[in-house]
């Protein structure tokens, strides 16, 4: 039997749920990197474009006919070097490595960038950590790097000794993750 009691409590739940505002659920907030934004519902490629500190990154990866991998379904992990980066090769290189004659060699550079999984930083810090302080990560160019943590932040040591810090981890992509990093990775 229904008191008014009941009745008037039923109505006042009722109100509350009608006049609510529906539920929301977290959405990623992108991370802007290069004055853009990155959204984790676009591929590696179309994020990068849009970063103004990845111009030379972008280039390179058209010039070496990468495009079409970097956009498939993935996972990947991307170590994406800044302008910056590039700039600290010795003069010429990166003009020298856009020419079609250097394909083979840019190809190997860039896919010594990347890895075939989506490796989120934690992830990252928990194998070197159980790798007691370096771990090492196999690249899609058959190459390896050193995976190592200075203070709170994840560096890549390369075959020739060269060290690149990630300046910015975790920009989530709808195919994988990019970590961006201070210093061009590279290969023997």
């Amino acid at each position: 039997m229904l008191t008014s009691r009941t009745i008037v409590a039923t109505a006042a739940a009722l109100a509350l749920i009608t006049f609510t505002a529906p539920p929301t659920f977290a959405q990623d907030k992108p991370v802007t990197v290069g004055g853009a934004p990155m959204y984790s519902n676009k591929n590696i490629i179309q994020n990068a474009v849009n970063s103004k500190d990845h111009t030379t990154l972008v280039a390179a990866v058209k010039a070496a006919g990468l495009v079409e991998t970097l956009e498939a379904p993935g996972p990947f992990t991307v170590f994406a070097p800044t302008n910056e980066a590039f700039a600290m090769l010795p003069k010429g290189t990166v003009e020298s490595l856009l020419r079609p004659e250097n394909k083979d060699k840019l190809v190997k550079i860039l896919t010594y960038h990347v890895v075939k999984a989506n490796a989120m930083a934690d992830t990252i810090k928990k194998m070197i950590k159980d790798d007691e302080g370096q771990h090492t990560i196999n690249m899609v160019s058959g190459g390896k790097l050193i995976a190592m943590m200075k203070g709170d932040k994840i560096e890549l040591k390369d075959e020739n000794g060269g060290i690149a810090t990630v300046t910015i981890a975790n920009v989530k992509q709808s195919n994988g993750v990019i970590h961006v990093v201070d210093h061009v990775l590279l290969p023997k």
